[in-house]
């Protein structure tokens, strides 16, 4: 990570609800505490509860910075994606979530920023905006992003076509993705159950792609969608 240099925080500026749905939220001393303690039960519960196995650790880049996506079939999957990576990077993650499904609600949204710290991003106005700041957070900010490039979880375990959204964001940049398959944590928690049940689970991590060669235009945009979908199903 870059020496440390004093910059004021870019959600400074807004209320407490409106910093819950930007994308400019940063992490306090109390919710990086906060974040920490969660984290560690979270690692505890998937570890004794799903007996989580993580394959491919050595493909992850040795610094934040980086993003990484996977297929998408339990609300388990930011969980055991985040679990993955090393614990001193508490507060420099953050999964990011659909805006229109997570954020919508006060008690929702209190969950999702302060348990997950996740950032949304609204599937029916992903703005060029939003997406700039998202990739900005990688890029200046050094923080890692976790997506679903399918955009919503599986309803029968099967993966779906990746949308272009992920090339929107990445298309034209130096920006690192870590491609992932978790496999499980549908039979675990699949989308039509109401707790989870204990099936193992297991996460496998292939090395990092950049696309900063592929033009920022709906071709390039398809392409790193197609590209980074078979990456992940190669992942076996």
């Amino acid at each position: 990570m870059k020496s440390w240099r004093y910059q004021g925080a870019r959600d400074r500026d807004l209320k407490r609800r409106e910093r819950r749905r930007s994308t400019r939220r940063e992490t306090g001393l109390v919710g990086a505490l906060f974040s920490l303690c969660w984290w560690l039960y979270v690692r505890f519960y998937l570890k004794l509860f799903h007996r989580l196995e993580v394959l491919g650790r050595e493909n992850l880049p040795r610094e934040p910075g980086f993003i990484m996506v996977s297929n998408h079939s339990s609300h388990l999957d930011t969980l055991v994606l985040a679990a993955a990576l090393p614990l001193r990077w508490n507060g420099h993650v953050f999964p990011v979530a659909a805006g229109d499904t997570f954020f919508n609600r006060p008690e929702t949204a209190w969950f999702a920023a302060n348990f997950l710290n996740a950032l949304p991003l609204w599937r029916s106005r992903a703005s060029a905006h939003a997406l700039a700041e998202l990739r900005e957070r990688v890029i200046v900010a050094e923080e890692v992003l976790i997506l679903f490039p399918e955009g919503t979880r599986s309803r029968d375990g099967k993966m779906a076509p990746f949308k272009s959204g992920i090339g929107r964001l990445v298309a034209g940049s130096p920006v690192q993705i870590v491609p992932a398959k978790i496999q499980g944590a549908f039979e675990a928690y699949a989308a039509d159950r109401k707790v989870p049940r204990p099936h193992p689970i297991t996460l496998r991590l292939g090395p990092a792609l950049s696309f900063s060669d592929l033009s920022d235009d709906r071709e390039g945009w398809n392409a790193i969608a197609r590209d980074l979908k078979t990456a992940v199903e190669m992942l076996d």
